[in-house]
């Protein structure tokens, strides 16, 4: 499983590498739109921070900043692979920290996951089933194993649509799979939403 999972790695990074940067902003910004039609007024959205090659998170922040929506983001914690979370006021807040992902360091305002309604989750590859295959180290599947009530909305660029992941017991199913053409995977919510794969 583990060389399966190398290799479709390799095979989302090339095709995620290959992207030029306008044609990336321009299918990040129309990712945001798809996704704010799909956050209601007030609740709390965790996002991440984006890096350079990911789906641009900065329009996003600023759409909920726009709509009062509360806005908290993960800090990693390399020590014991875990995320710590912050509500974030001001973008520039956000400062390039660990494995150069932009994170509030020196601003931190200490935020709970049960405050958390919705987490948009980076993808380095999905299917149509629902799955995530993320970047390998896990933080996001601990966080998720911890927390599995948030509702779970992937955002990826459609070129990074596997026909079938390569999955096992630890990688959770996402409950909306959102890329530039709308949502590709509107999974069920509530138990359903939580469940993981099972090998078979």
């Amino acid at each position: 499983m583990s060389e399966e999972k190398a290799r479709v790695r390799d095979i989302l990074r090339k095709r995620k590498d290959a992207m030029v940067p306008e044609d990336r902003l321009k299918k990040s910004l129309a990712i945001t739109r798809h996704l704010m039609k799909n956050i209601r007024p007030g609740e709390t959205v965790m996002v991440f921070t984006s890096k350079e090659k990911e789906v641009n998170t900065k329009s996003l922040i600023l759409a909920l900043f726009e709509k009062k929506n509360p806005v908290v983001v993960p800090i990693i914690v390399k020590e014991d692979v875990s995320l710590r979370l912050s509500y974030l006021r001001d973008f520039a807040a956000l400062v390039p920290s660990t494995f150069g992902v932009p994170e509030p360091i020196g601003s931190e305002i200490p935020a709970d996951a049960k405050d958390i309604d919705t987490i948009i989750l980076p993808m380095l590859g999905f299917d149509r089933a629902g799955g995530r295959i993320g970047y390998g180290a896990g933080y996001y599947d601990r966080f998720l194993s911890k927390n599995p009530d948030l509702k779970k909305i992937g955002v990826a660029f459609a070129c990074q649509e596997m026909a079938s992941l390569p999955v096992d017991e630890n990688d959770i199913r996402m409950d909306y799979i959102i890329t530039e053409d709308g949502i590709v995977y509107p999974g069920k919510r509530g138990s359903d939403g939580a469940q993981r794969y099972r090998n078979t």
